[in-house]
């Protein structure tokens, strides 16, 4: 009898002991915060054409914020840089598909055609807004060219943007950083070297022939000679057929780093 008492005390026990085990181990999975949110960095601007600066920016800012992901979004047809003395800006899909060659060889960086494929003007709420659709449950950060901060109160539906993302203001080093007037909790600023580096020389070096090999990639320098692009002001770059582009776009088209 007292055999029989022993072991069915010890029985008990161990359902106890492995119940309290199975219980413990459910409230951990169902517990957020044991499960960290994505970090994804979000990252607008022209890209005419997309450069090592933009790729170093992206990196140093994921390696800084401990980003998953960085997506690249090429704007459409930028209301900012259109009309009577404004050049013609390349268009979208040659952009788009630049920064997919630019971005293929790190796993890291995605690219989104959400500013493209858009219809009607677009602002950078409306970007945030469909890259946090397609991913609900991350944390935003909108990479922007420190030059951009001070327009940032300017911006459509500024308070949703500090919903939406944290910003991170890049900038090359010696330049005069400052969040004055902005929330510093929504604005983080980071100096990147490589930022010396600007679209508007990469177009005007290809323009009078001079190379731009290890500027650029070096799949976009193959893409911009076989395409012709930036050759000659007076020439139109060879159309490409794409789904719907927007004629025009976003804020963001200054966030790019020139």
């Amino acid at each position: 009898m007292t055999t029989e008492a022993s072991v069915t005390t010890e029985d008990s026990v161990s359902i106890e002991d492995s119940v309290s085990t199975e219980e413990s181990s459910a409230v951990r999975s169902a517990d957020p915060v044991s499960t960290p949110l994505r970090r994804i960095g979000v990252m607008g601007g022209t890209f005419d054409p997309i450069h090592n600066g933009h790729l170093v920016a992206a990196s140093e800012v994921a390696t800084e914020f401990d980003l998953d992901e960085v997506v690249f979004v090429p704007t459409g047809q930028p209301w900012m840089k259109s009309g009577p003395g404004h050049r013609v800006v390349t268009e979208a899909e040659h952009r788009y598909l630049m920064t997919v060659i630019a971005t293929a060889s790190n796993p890291m960086f995605t690219v989104s055609r959400v500013d493209i494929d858009r219809q009607g003007a677009t602002f950078t709420i409306d970007t945030l807004r469909d890259i946090r659709a397609e991913h609900p449950d991350a944390q935003l950060f909108f990479i922007t060219g420190a030059d951009a901060v001070a327009q940032i109160l300017d911006w459509k539906d500024v308070q949703e943007l500090w919903e939406l993302a944290h910003f991170v203001a890049v900038s090359r080093p010696g330049h005069d950083l400052s969040v004055s007037g902005l929330p510093e909790s929504e604005v983080s600023l980071l100096e990147v070297p490589a930022l010396a580096i600007s679209s508007t020389d990469c177009r005007s070096r290809v323009g009078r022939g001079s190379p731009v090999w290890y500027l650029v990639p070096d799949g976009v320098v193959q893409y911009i000679s076989k395409h012709h692009l930036y050759e000659d002001a007076s020439v139109e770059p060879q159309s490409i057929t794409a789904p719907s582009m927007s004629t025009e776009s976003v804020e963001a088209t200054v966030t790019e780093t020139e």
